[in-house]
């Protein structure tokens, strides 16, 4: 079992609220692996990185992405520094996985000034653009298929990205 589609990108770029509305309208589960994560450990991303430290996060981060992929059978978001791992890229490869690109413009009015982000911590305008420039080619390497969010309504991305990768919603046997 494996997802329907996986959704990359930065912060900002719309990988929870369109797969949300991917998963609405093919009518499977929807996750996210920060969501998975905090579930996991019992404390808020933004805690693990201050308690713990970003390597600690990491390493959480890679054994979920892990698991979510082999058992997840909806629509999976992953936190945008996932791409950051080799063993994580490797398997996304396999994967049906689109990158939710987006301008710096939007993608700091999607997370706010004063979003709780532990990667955007400071400049949040100059953090995104330098996480886009050093993962863009990581983004790069995994995605199926490239989709930009920028000032779009998240329906239309979903059907956009449904009609671009033939989706439909699994097949239940009725064996």
């Amino acid at each position: 079992m494996s997802p329907v589609v996986v959704l990359v990108g930065v912060p900002g770029a719309g990988k929870t609220t369109v797969g949300q509305a991917i998963a609405a309208q093919l009518g499977v589960a929807f996750d996210d692996t920060d969501q998975m994560i905090e579930r996991r450990a019992g404390r808020s991303v933004s805690d693990i990185f201050v308690q713990s430290g970003e390597d600690a996060f990491r390493e959480l981060e890679r054994e979920v992405v892990a698991d979510a992929l082999a058992t997840h059978a909806g629509v999976l978001a992953l936190g945008g520094g996932a791409v950051m791992d080799a063993n994580s890229r490797a398997l996304l490869i396999e994967e049906p996985t689109v990158w939710l690109k987006v301008d710096t413009d939007t993608a700091v009015r999607r997370v706010g000034l004063n979003a709780p982000r532990p990667v955007l911590l400071g400049n949040v305008r100059g953090q995104l653009k330098a996480l886009t420039a050093e993962r863009e080619p990581l983004y790069t390497e995994v995605a199926t298929i490239q989709i930009d969010t920028s000032d779009r309504e998240p329906g239309e991305i979903a059907a956009q990205i449904i009609g671009e990768l033939d989706l439909e919603a699994p097949q239940v046997s009725s064996e």
